[in-house]
């Protein structure tokens, strides 16, 4: 086992999957990775975020080949090692089944990542005692260490305090991201957690009461644009002054709401081609482009936050 644990805290990015004509985008995923990670481009965004997450909701992981997973996973990995980054990488995964699951951890086994980023299993809707058997039986034979993740309204169950606690005892179950959407579970989680079990919240609109509330950290699709501004809220508040980490939240938080006015990551691969960090804003059916309207909306608020933004390449629409 690795020091996931320790290092499960603070910023971490649930990294958008750059395609083009169909494919990944290696050129614009290795650009990403580079702007996040540190490295020789404008504008770099070095010591910021913790670490990466791949292949989870924000990366259409769900739309990815296994193929495209590990594919996915190398190209970040060597970027990360030519820049010199010690980020850690995540995979994200999410299947209704436990020994499907099985087979993808024996296939990821050898992947160069620090752990694993797992939903609860969607539609089947199991009961706690389900819940507590499947995660268990992953912990039990995953090579790296295992992140919950807890997302009742994607996956219709949710994961209760009583199994939530009972799992962090498991020693290859290491944290939370927290989307459960319910700031009472929440604090009573924080509350009466085991040491040592981390707890992340992944509800972007909710990221400063999380921190205030004692959250070791936040896992955010919005991090992707302002990523200095959301990383001085926790800064700000780990100094005491939180006077300024509330000034610094109310800078972005609007940015939770337009970036989640339709399916993600469709409105956040828009702003990121309008800022040129990728080649293209497509996404894989189901998700569709952002809508006109939408585009109109996030172009005028690119255009406030950015007086000189650079030119949308024809394909980012």
């Amino acid at each position: 086992m690795n020091d996931l644990r320790n290092r499960l805290q603070g910023l971490w990015l649930p990294l958008v999957s750059p395609f083009r004509e169909g494919a990944l985008d290696e050129a614009s995923l290795r650009r990403l990775v580079r702007h996040y990670a540190g490295g020789a481009v404008d504008g770099l965004i070095d010591g910021l975020i913790d670490g990466l997450i791949l292949g989870a909701t924000s990366g259409e992981g769900l739309s990815l080949s296994m193929e495209e997973l590990e594919l996915l996973v190398d190209i970040v990995n060597d970027e990360l090692a030519n820049a010199r980054s010690a980020l850690s990488v995540c995979l994200g995964l999410a299947g209704a089944s436990t020994s499907a699951m099985r087979v993808i951890l024996a296939q990821t086994a050898a992947w160069p990542i620090d752990g694993y980023l797992i939903s609860s299993p969607y539609y089947l809707r199991p009961s706690q005692r389900g819940l507590l058997q499947h995660f268990t039986a992953l912990a039990d034979h995953a090579s790296w260490p295992i992140v919950l993740y807890n997302i009742p309204y994607r996956t219709s169950v949710s994961l209760s305090n009583d199994t939530l606690l009972r799992l962090a005892e498991h020693p290859n179950i290491v944290g939370l991201k927290d989307c459960g959407a319910d700031r009472a579970q929440s604090k009573d989680l924080l509350r009466w957690r085991p040491a040592g079990f981390r707890v992340l919240t992944g509800e972007d609109a909710q990221y400063f009461d999380a921190l205030d509330d004692g959250a070791d950290g936040a896992i955010l699709l919005s991090a992707h644009v302002e990523t200095e501004r959301f990383a001085a809220v926790a800064a700000q508040l780990k100094a005491g002054d939180r006077a300024a980490a509330l000034a610094s939240w109310r800078e972005v938080q609007d940015l939770t709401r337009l970036l989640f006015l339709e399916p993600s990551p469709a409105p956040a691969k828009y702003w990121l081609a309008r800022a040129g960090l990728i080649a293209s804003a497509e996404v894989r059916s189901p998700i569709v482009e952002t809508s006109a309207e939408l585009a109109r909306e996030l172009d005028s608020e690119i255009a406030r936050r950015t007086p000189s933004p650079r030119p949308i390449p024809v394909n980012a629409r």
